[in-house]
C-alpha cells in the first residue's frame, strides 16, 4: 500500500462530526430500535417480545397485523416479518431462552394464520 504524501489525517466518508452530534443518541447507536418504535407496518403492544408466553405474542402480532391499515403486505407476512426482525436484530443478546421463546411464537403465528 502506497504511503500518504500529506500530513493530514485521512478523512472519514458520510455524514459530518457536527451533523452525527445532532441526532439523538438512540437513534445514531440502534438504527433497529427506531425501526421498532416508528414501524410504518404494524403497531405493536409495548413489550410484546419480552413476554414469556409464545401463544401470546403471537396473537398480539395476528391482532396488530389484522388492524393496521398502513401495512404494504397481508397481515401473516407483516406479523412474520416483524418477529423475524426482532430475532435478527436482537441477535446475540438473546439468551437461549428467549430464542425458544420467539421460535415457538412463529410456529404458533403460523397456526393462527393456518400455515403449518
Amino acid at each position: 500500500m502506497a504511503a500518504r504524501k500529506t500530513g493530514a489525517p485521512a478523512r472519514r466518508r458520510g455524514t459530518s462530526p457536527a451533523k452525527r452530534a445532532s441526532k439523538p443518541q438512540a437513534q445514531r447507536k440502534y438504527w433497529s430500535a427506531d425501526v421498532m418504535r416508528k414501524s410504518n407496518a404494524l403497531d405493536i403492544e409495548r413489550s410484546a417480545f419480552t413476554w414469556r408466553d409464545p401463544k401470546r405474542i403471537a396473537r398480539a402480532l395476528k391482532r396488530s397485523a389484522e388492524r393496521s391499515r398502513r401495512r404494504k403486505a397481508g397481515p401473516y407476512q407483516s406479523a412474520m416479518s416483524m418477529l423475524n426482525f426482532y430475532i435478527n436484530r436482537a441477535g446475540r443478546g438473546l439468551t437461549a431462552e428467549r430464542k425458544r421463546i420467539l421460535a415457538q411464537a412463529k410456529l404458533e403465528l403460523r397456526r393462527l394464520f393456518d400455515r403449518a
